[in-house]
């Protein structure tokens, strides 16, 4: 357990990138298996534990000190479990460290009601970091700053090979890893996963501006819709199927009618969005479902999945990625009239001539419900990542606000001492005349002077405190950019703004001056 606490300290506060894989190879190549697989699955998500419920950690603390006391640093740290770490009495156990996968065997084995003790145990043999890393474990928020593909650099530099060939193995390797570290160390041969139906690395657009794209030879791309929905890859081997997110997670529980319509060996690469009726649900919709585990029968017949196919990577075992983009679009037209999969359509390739008739299609994304354009080198072979010069997205401009900051909350990992998440309001009229309702929640979009300068405006102007929220005056108006706007049940205001940031702050407007929630509602769809 300790080299693991010392590694996610020390990755909190590492912003470097390099820093950051600097640590996370020194860990893999000094840490025994199987800890080294287990700290691997936990940083990339795979790690499937009982999680500790918040309210059963509040109680294990406040037996062992003053609930007031508890409470009033709850209040002060904002983090339950960096406040339960920092509190918790040191000295109380000469019990060694466990190790990593002794901690986890036991969460697995342990009785329901064993945990609380089984977790005060290990708590009293760990310092302030050790039982942070533990408790963040057991809460399933352990966010440390890296991602998935971060790790599997790591991974590729400890053994020599390209971050392409770890992401090649990844679905067909379990925990604890052990052939992956054998493979990477030299003592085995590559895992075999040919008979699996495995995740293949994205190839990626490149964001352009209309002043970039004249400069492009428009006759040396195809053009395609850039779709609002989820980038998806569909893998099918060997009978088995398998739906995978443009991060690689294996998200086919969520759609179970995609699945059952993969009659087909090959890897195809496309677009899956919801129906409603003879349009398109919202993208709120469309997260709802990702966030479901059990799908009903209503849910698949209210809101069915569609996918819009746009690539070919593999026709049964041949690999076409080495190909054209203009020849493996010849061979996923001919696959399609060969295999005619329910619930998939050819993503249309859009017939211009000059950048005139782009921009005219640019300007019509937003009615017709799109995020934009997609421009695709036709000479272009599929390469992971995003290679220059190969493809490139032109997205529709953002909608944006003045609303007015509500509430705030100190964020997670380096910005926990922050107040960095912010709830924002619109005006409407209810019962009580004008008022100020809730549209969005963002933590995006600042630089860190401006998150510093907010994090003061929140200390000083806070007239209310709700656990670890802060309600504020209401006077400082932030311009918010936003994609869309969609329904939420969660918000009084029944609509909120789809992936909001802050655009500006907006010091020389009033409150009164803000916008109205009408303003929104033109929006929705």
């Amino acid at each position: 357990m300790k080299p693991f606490a010392d590694l996610v300290g020390r990755l909190l506060y590492s912003p470097s990138h390099n820093a950051k894989l600097a640590l996370l190879f020194d860990y893999f190549a000094r840490t025994p298996d199987p800890d080294r697989g287990l700290g691997l699955a936990i940083l990339t998500g795979n790690l499937d534990l009982k999680h500790f419920r918040l309210a059963a950690l509040r109680k294990l603390a406040e037996r062992r000190v003053d609930p007031v006391l508890f409470r009033l640093s709850y209040d002060f740290v904002g983090d339950l479990a960096e406040t339960v770490a920092l509190i918790w009495p040191d000295g109380s156990s000469n019990q060694p460290w466990p190790r990593l996968a002794d901690v986890h065997r036991q969460l697995i084995d342990a009785p329901k009601t064993d945990l609380p003790d089984l977790i005060a145990g290990w708590l009293d043999t760990l310092d302030a970091t050790g039982r942070w890393a533990l408790l963040k474990l057991l809460t399933g928020n352990m966010r440390v700053g890296i991602s998935g593909r971060l790790a599997k650099l790591a991974l590729a530099k400890m053994g020599r090979v390209e971050a392409s060939e770890v992401e090649e193995v990844w679905h067909g390797i379990k925990l604890p890893y052990e052939d992956l570290f054998g493979w990477l160390e030299g003592r085995v041969a590559r895992p075999n996963v040919d008979d699996h139906p495995l995740f293949r690395p994205l190839m990626l657009a490149n964001s352009l501006s209309e002043k970039g794209l004249r400069h492009l030879d428009l006759s040396e791309y195809a053009v395609e819709w850039k779709w609002d929905g989820v980038r998806v890859q569909l893998s099918a081997r060997a009978g088995e199927r398998r739906l995978y997110s443009r991060s690689g997670d294996d998200i086919s529980h969520a759609f179970p009618e995609i699945i059952e319509a993969m009659s087909f060996d090959g890897v195809l690469d496309g677009e899956l969005l919801l129906l409603q009726g003879r349009g398109v649900a919202s993208f709120n919709e469309l997260q709802h479902r990702l966030n479901r585990k059990r799908i009903t029968p209503r849910a698949l017949k209210e809101h069915p999945a569609h996918v819009w196919l746009y690539d070919l990577l593999f026709d049964g075992l041949e690999d076409l990625r080495g190909q054209s983009y203009e020849a493996r679009r010849g061979r996923l037209e001919a696959f399609f009239d060969r295999v005619v999969p329910e619930r998939m359509d050819l993503s249309p390739l859009i017939a211009v001539k000059g950048f005139p008739s782009l921009a005219i299609l640019h300007e019509s994304c937003r009615e017709r419900g799109l995020e934009g354009l997609m421009l695709k080198r036709r000479k272009s072979v599929y390469v992971a990542g995003r290679p220059a010069g190969s493809w490139y997205k032109w997205k529709r401009d953002p909608l944006t606000l003045d609303t007015v900051l509500m509430y705030a909350q100190r964020g997670h990992g380096a910005r926990s001492s922050l107040y960095s998440d912010f709830t924002l309001g619109a005006w409407c009229v209810g019962e009580e005349g004008r008022e100020l309702v809730p549209v969005g929640k963002t933590n995006l979009g600042f630089t860190n002077k401006e998150l510093r300068m907010l994090d003061k405006w929140v200390r000083d102007h806070t007239v209310q405190r709700f656990g670890p929220v802060r309600e504020v005056k209401k006077i400082l108006v932030i311009e918010a950019a936003f994609d869309s706007v969609c329904k939420s049940s969660r918000h009084k205001s029944g609509i909120s703004m789809r992936f909001p940031r802050l655009h500006r702050i907006r010091w020389d407007k009033s409150a009164e001056e803000a916008d109205e929630l009408g303003a929104l509602r033109s929006w929705l769809k």
